[in-house]
């Protein structure tokens, strides 16, 4: 070991400022060195002092090799953060391996796991579908049977929604190519389908209460919808009734989750019909990460606070510091999926007629024309990237909409 200063490693692949690792680590009174991909190399800090670059930083044998080679030059790190969901078990994983302090796979499982996940939330007493372990087809079948049709079928372990599969009558079953053998290839579990709205809920817990929070409905679909080629917004809300309903729903999932440790949430539910009429919220699935999408970006920009900061500060033994949110304003987002499937090139990218005036984006982020979209997964990855912001939940939405229906973007497939 070279240097007195600590040993800070970063597992990292994001392409574009997700999070702004100067901000969070002195990068001059520590060593910080970066386990990326290469299209990740973009966004790593100029103060870097070392960055081993790796094909997919969920590849355990070669996080694991990267991390050796680092540790030889700069000796075994203090720390590991990665705030990306697709890195979480690979961070704990090695962590544990080389005695890094942090959050270790037993911590994480209730987390990643949500067959264990709907378990714990279930015995808090909260609202969640009916579920149940899906080890084979026979198993989705007498759940069908008995809970009715459709049902959702998906992996413990799933990430942007990879695996999840509605499943609509018990003869469907035998009609999805490969569910019998993806069911034995990993756990998954069943559970009832619930034709209601989902909502996404980001912030933070602070350990015994309820921190800076924000609450989106998804527009135009779903997470699972986009994977099939679907348009996906997501807006604020800003109806005070349902705020009320959220922040309570919300403090119970955190303190059934998280017990009496600060953890930054992504938390999905669907919102129904309460028994007095008003809104009801019942679980979907929560993580201990940041939002994917442009949540990062939206908090930044439209309420001045870095929900990733707070993440950083979890993950580096700090007090998660998340100022209260400047409101006045409500975000948005909108994903536009590729429309051949990567890699292709970007022929053609603009508004299908006048561009709008009063619904305009102010972020519209792609692959620049001309240039190749690789074959990498991820909502960092799609189509067309837009941010929104404006006075109310109907304005932001009217823009998405606006937006979804008025840009083209047009692309050339090519060969692997």
């Amino acid at each position: 070991m070279t240097g007195r200063r600590p040993h800070v490693t970063v597992l990292h692949r994001w392409r574009d400022t997700h999070a702004l690792y100067a901000d969070y680590i002195d990068h001059r009174a520590n060593r910080v060195t970066y386990i990326s991909t290469e299209l990740g190399r973009a966004s790593v800090p100029a103060a870097a002092e070392d960055v081993v670059t790796v094909g997919f930083t969920d590849d355990l044998p070669a996080v694991r090799a990267a991390l050796t080679a680092l540790g030889e030059s700069y000796g075994t790190p203090q720390v590991l953060l990665a705030l990306n969901e697709g890195d979480l078990d690979t961070a704990a994983l090695v962590r544990e391996e080389f005695g890094i302090p942090g959050q270790t796979p037993d911590e994480l499982a209730v987390f990643r796991d949500k067959l264990l996940m709907c378990r714990t939330v279930a015995a808090a007493g909260l609202p969640v579908p009916e579920f149940a372990p899906a080890p084979d087809p026979d198993a989705v079948r007498e759940f069908g049977r008995a809970h009715g049709w459709p049902v959702i079928v998906k992996p413990h372990r799933g990430t942007a929604s990879r695996g999840v599969v509605q499943v609509d009558s018990a003869a469907a079953v035998d009609g999805l190519p490969g569910l019998a053998g993806d069911l034995a290839a990993e756990p998954y579990l069943v559970q009832s389908y619930v034709d209601a709205p989902i909502l996404h809920i980001d912030g933070l817990w602070e350990g015994d209460a309820l921190g800076s929070w924000t609450v989106s409905r998804y527009v135009g679909g779903t997470c699972a919808g986009f994977t099939q080629g679907n348009w996906l917004g997501s807006v604020e809300e800003d109806d005070p009734v349902l705020l009320a309903a959220v922040e309570a729903f919300t403090a119970a999932v955190g303190a059934a989750l998280g017990g009496d440790r600060p953890w930054v949430f992504h938390l999905e539910a669907f919102v129904t019909e309460g028994p007095g009429g008003g809104p009801g919220l019942v679980f979907l699935e929560c993580g201990a990460r940041v939002g994917g999408g442009e949540i990062p970006f939206t908090w930044r920009d439209v309420h001045d606070a870095d929900l990733m900061a707070a993440a950083a500060d979890i993950q580096l033994g700090r007090a998660p510091v998340l100022p209260s949110l400047k409101t006045g304003e409500v975000g948005g987002y909108l994903l536009l999926p590729l429309p051949v499937p990567a890699p292709c090139l970007v022929e053609r990218a603009d508004w299908a007629g006048s561009p709008p005036e009063e619904h305009m984006p102010y972020a519209v982020l792609h692959v620049p024309v001309g240039r190749r979209v690789p074959p990498i997964s991820g909502y960092e990855h799609v189509g067309t990237r837009f941010r929104f912001r404006g006075p109310s939940t109907a304005a932001v939405e009217d823009a998405i909409r606006t937006s979804a229906d008025g840009f083209r973007l047009v692309c050339t497939p090519l060969e692997e």
